[in-house]
Order: C-alpha cells, then sequence, then structure tokens
C-alpha cells in the first residue's frame, strides 16, 4: 500500500505534467490561429520566383527566404563549432581530469552556463569593434561573429552534458572493455560513447533549440532587418528570430503582425526538422560506433 505522501506526489506530478501540456497546447493554438492567415504564397519569397530565390539570382525584398537562409546558415555554423569541442571537452572532463582541476574547470563551466546571452552579444560585439579597428573595412559584426558567439553560448551545456552522460555509463559496462584488455582510448570509443550517445544527442538537440530562438545575441553580432542572403561569412545577415522581435516591435499594421507570427511558426517548424534529423543521426550514428 502507497503511503498518504506517496500518493500526494504521484497527484502533484500528474497535475504539474498536464498543467504544462496544457499550457504549451494553449500557447500553440494562439500561434497557429493568429499565424496561420499569413501563410500565402508570397510568405516566404514574396514576388520573386522561387527558383530564382533558391539560386540567388535575385534578392527577396518582402519574403521570409533571407531570414530562413540566414538562419540555417547560423545554426550549422554554430553547432558545427560547438559540437567537436563540446564533446571532447565533455570527454576531457569525464576520464581524464581529475582532482582541483576538475573542480575549478566544473566551477567555470557552470558560471559560463549562467551568463546571460545578452552578455554573450556584448562580447561578441566587442570582438567585432576590436577586429574592425584592427583589419579596418575587413571585418565588421557578421554572420561568423554571431556564430562563434552562439557557439561559446551553447558550449557550456554540451560540456556538461558529455561529461554527465559518459559519468552515468552503468559501472559494469564501464569496466567490462579494460577487463578485457582495452585501452582507455578503446573503452572511450567503443563502449562509453555509443552508451552515452542518447543523452549526448539530447544535449546536442536542446543546444540546437538555443541557437536557433537566440535574439540577443545575433542582435548585437551582425543581424540587420534587410541584409538579404548571406554571401559570406563576413557579410551581415538576417534572422527568424531577430525578425519576429524587430516586426513584433515596429509592426504598422495588423497584416505585419500577422506575418510575425507566421514567421514564429516558420520557426517552429524549422526547429522540429532539425531536432528529427539530430534524432535520425544519432540512431544512425550509435549503430556505426556498435558495429563497425
Amino acid at each position: 500500500m502507497k503511503s498518504w505522501f506517496e500518493k500526494a506526489v504521484l497527484v502533484f506530478s500528474w497535475f504539474s505534467g498536464l498543467l504544462l501540456i496544457t499550457t504549451v497546447a494553449l500557447l500553440l493554438g494562439y500561434l497557429f490561429q493568429r499565424g496561420l492567415g499569413g501563410f500565402r504564397q508570397d510568405l516566404i519569397f514574396g514576388t520573386t520566383a522561387p527558383l530564382d530565390a533558391i539560386l540567388l539570382r535575385r534578392q527577396v525584398f518582402d519574403g521570409l527566404f533571407p531570414a530562413i537562409a540566414g538562419t540555417l546558415a547560423l545554426i550549422f555554423l554554430a553547432m558545427g563549432a560547438a559540437i567537436p569541442i563540446g564533446i571532447g571537452g565533455g570527454i576531457y572532463m569525464a576520464e581524464y581530469a581529475q582532482g582541483r582541476v576538475k573542480t575549478i574547470l566544473s566551477l567555470i563551466f557552470d558560471i559560463l552556463a549562467a551568463i546571460p546571452s545578452i552578455v554573450i552579444g556584448l562580447a561578441g560585439l566587442a570582438l567585432a569593434i576590436f577586429l574592425h579597428h584592427r583589419f579596418p573595412g575587413r571585418i565588421a559584426p557578421c554572420l561568423l561573429i554571431a556564430a562563434l558567439s552562439l557557439a561559446f553560448l551553447v558550449l557550456p551545456y554540451l560540456i556538461r552534458t558529455t561529461q554527465n552522460a559518459l559519468e552515468g555509463v552503468d559501472p559494469l559496462i564501464r569496466n567490462t572493455a579494460p577487463a578485457l584488455g582495452a585501452s582507455r582510448l578503446q573503452n572511450i570509443r567503443y563502449v562509453l560513447l555509443p552508451a552515452a550517445l542518447p543523452d549526448i544527442a539530447g544535449g546536442v538537440i536542446l543546444a540546437t533549440g538555443r541557437c536557433a530562438e537566440d535574439t540577443a545575441v545575433i542582435m548585437l553580432t551582425g543581424a540587420v532587418a534587410s541584409a538579404g542572403v548571406p554571401k559570406t561569412l563576413f557579410g551581415q545577415f538576417e534572422a527568424l528570430p531577430f525578425y519576429i522581435y524587430y516586426t513584433a516591435s515596429q509592426y504598422s499594421g495588423p497584416e505585419e503582425l500577422t506575418r510575425c507570427y507566421s514567421a514564429a511558426i516558420v520557426l517552429l517548424l524549422i526547429c522540429s526538422m532539425l531536432f528529427f534529423l539530430a534524432s535520425l543521426l544519432q540512431r544512425r550514428l550509435c549503430h556505426f560506433l556498435l558495429y563497425r
């Protein structure tokens, strides 16, 4: 028989879960109710032919295509820089760091994870200003600096997620390969990483969502309202989070606000697509590590 305390905890857990699901459903319902009306033929490409826009033959001035392209470029650049360093740092923290060094590094990563994104944006802006004065006319707030700033923003999450995932592997699994004569590197490569990969992939997915939705960093490091599709890493760019923020704060009529809600739906769809691809890649990579 369950005690009254266990029953109370169970009821509270179910109530909290239902409250969370209901809140999310209401928010999504309101968003789709306000934004679905803006899904018209010209939402993405405006008056530009889709093929001309995709092949960069003509610039899109009144559609979301430049912001979508800038958002995807930003995510892939930031995650491409953050994932190898984050996973490598997590492996070092879990398997190699010891004693005082591990304690100090853990404290540093926890502090970095708690830094507000606006501070990271200001640091990126300061770096851009320094490089602009150091190399006049060559470097300014741009896509590359924004991506590196976002990578630095999510790096502590990736390191701590990888560390916790590796340290959480069952001791029986962890000690089997060394007992059979495997080296530490072989144990990490063939045993620990495949076992911890689902948890590591979860951290990567959350970091990807953080990169996709953050506005404070990119608005200080290169995002502008009408930059078009970024052609180089050192050019300014558009992004959906900045477009949503800019339009919501300065819209001139209900039609423009509806487009803002539609852009939020597009951003949610992009995040969902990226999460699905990350989950698919995680399953394939786990199979590759286990059976190679």
